[in-house]
């Protein structure tokens, strides 16, 4: 069977609804090539399903420790464009004076340091011991989401919806739990579907690569929610972090990038919930096989 009838079935499965359990099988041929499909072919194996959002933020937001005469003070540096929840917490402690008797808990606004906690030894002439831990979440849990009917995420059209709220693919973990996917072509543009800063993007990954996010734009909202666009075309987008975006705006092309079972768009409303990014329901302004609204960029 070839790679685009199975993804044909994988479609059919995946809106067939939620009584039927779906088994995905992954496959690689001689030259390196992945397909992902409901067929068991020869070598292909069971894919065991893993949240596909994963983005390293251990290079933006990092834990300093300056040491001075007095002991050591611990600070920690958010260079995201948007805000992050952070928790620190000491282990092993020893020697140690100003150890607090909870974790640290701070909201970090976007582009700032903070110091936590300064740390001196209880006797200075032996060694002041500690295993810090950082702990983090995007977004600032204390805003809450408000109402808002979302546009459609792209121009062109009508697409069909392949795999909705709680799917048996792929939307049960608690950052996709309520994704939509739209089946559509490969290039289709992806544009804002609301304002906000772009806080994280990926634009390099090709075929299913590393990241099962494949390519991804990640927009903040003003009240806090975020709109993450998945699997879109290498190279294609046109947005940088820190760029504020409008409704309606280009930010890149759909793909097939990641753990995709076909050209689609993933798209994903998330919050922080309290040291925890999760999705939260979120409606279309319109169903998703109509046209596009032509108001904010329909061709």
């Amino acid at each position: 069977m070839t790679f685009r009838l199975s993804t044909f079935c994988l479609l059919l499965l995946l809106v067939a609804g939620p009584a039927a359990a779906l088994t995905v099988y992954k496959h690689v041929d001689p030259q390196g090539n992945v397909t992902y499909t409901d067929q068991p072919l020869p070598g292909a194996q069971v894919f065991v399903f893993r949240d596909r959002m994963i983005e390293r933020l251990d290079l933006q937001v990092k834990l300093e420790t300056r040491q001075h005469e007095a002991g050591e003070t611990l600070l920690v540096r958010n260079d995201l464009y948007a805000p992050v929840e952070i928790e620190l917490e000491l282990s092993g402690v020893a020697n140690a004076v100003g150890v607090p008797a909870k974790p640290v808990h701070w909201v970090l606004p976007p582009r700032s340091k903070i110091r936590l906690l300064t740390l001196a030894p209880r006797d200075p002439q032996q060694p002041l011991r500690y295993t810090p831990k950082l702990h983090y979440a995007l977004g600032d849990p204390r805003l809450l989401p408000k109402s808002y009917p979302y546009p459609l995420p792209w121009r062109g059209g009508p697409f069909r919806l392949t795999q909705g709220a709680n799917g048996k693919y792929s939307h049960f973990t608690p950052k996709g739990r309520y994704a939509l996917d739209i089946a559509m072509p490969e290039g289709t543009p992806i544009v804002a579907a609301r304002s906000g800063m772009v806080v994280k993007i990926e634009n390099q990954q090709s075929g299913r690569g590393n990241n099962p996010s494949g390519n991804f734009v990640r927009v903040l909202h003003d009240d806090g929610t975020m709109g993450v666009y998945l699997h879109l075309m290498r190279g294609s987008v046109q947005v940088r972090e820190g760029q504020r975006v409008a409704l309606g705006e280009r930010l890149a092309r759909s793909g097939n990038t990641g753990n995709s079972t076909g050209p689609h768009l993933h798209f994903v409303v998330q919050r922080n919930v309290g040291m925890a990014l999760e999705s939260i329901p979120f409606d279309f302004a319109q169903p998703v096989d109509s046209l596009p609204n032509f108001a904010v960029g329909g061709d």
